[in-house]
């Protein structure tokens, strides 16, 4: 094995998918792209990092809500288009051709051409990491939808399509019986 720089670590273990987040600073709605989520437990909890030099992060702590937004593979130029320019200045739904749909319980819409969509609200912002934890209130899919692809950053500006889906439900049936029932839509 080759030695690899420890600052280059974390792109052996990059989380995903790539999510778009949408907030309402209560004037204008901005979409941030996230490579950075995690799934807490079974329950709706996820966790997204972000932090001050995002200007999506300030209506984040204010509003104290957002849409996670999963885009699939035919957007990823949209996706790396929205992480690489800045709310202050630029319209983004406008601009990268996406349409706004109204969320259920909170202000930031959802996003229409996405897979789907986790309207949430942040129940902690855990400042030493810049960790916003999130509970979802509510959840779609668009099932109609052809591309169900997802992709994951690698963190150097490479990504992963995901790809054929393996079934191994009843080698864990011991173990997904612990898991609350959920809409297998994805």
């Amino acid at each position: 094995m080759q030695q690899l720089n420890l600052s280059k670590a974390f792109t052996l273990m990059e989380s995903g998918p790539v999510v778009l987040v949408t907030t309402c600073d209560g004037e204008k709605f901005n979409i941030m792209t996230i490579s950075w989520t995690m799934v807490l437990d079974f329950t709706p909890v996820f966790a997204i990092k972000t932090g001050e030099w995002n200007y999506s992060f300030a209506a984040l702590r204010k509003t104290r809500e957002c849409v996670i937004a999963i885009p699939t593979v035919d957007l990823l130029d949209k996706v790396v288009g929205i992480g690489t320019c800045s709310g202050s200045d630029t319209e983004k739904f406008s601009k990268f051709k996406l349409s706004p749909m109204s969320a259920k319980f909170v202000r930031p819409p959802l996003i229409k051409e996405c897979l789907a969509n986790i309207e949430c609200r942040v129940i902690d912002i855990i400042k030493k990491h810049n960790i916003v934890v999130l509970e979802a209130l509510a959840a779609y899919t668009d099932t109609i939808r052809k591309e169900k692809r997802t992709v994951h950053a690698v963190g150097d500006g490479t990504f992963i399509v995901d790809g054929r889906k393996i079934d191994r439900k009843k080698m864990m049936a011991s173990k997904l019986s612990l898991v609350p029932a959920t809409n297998d839509c994805l």
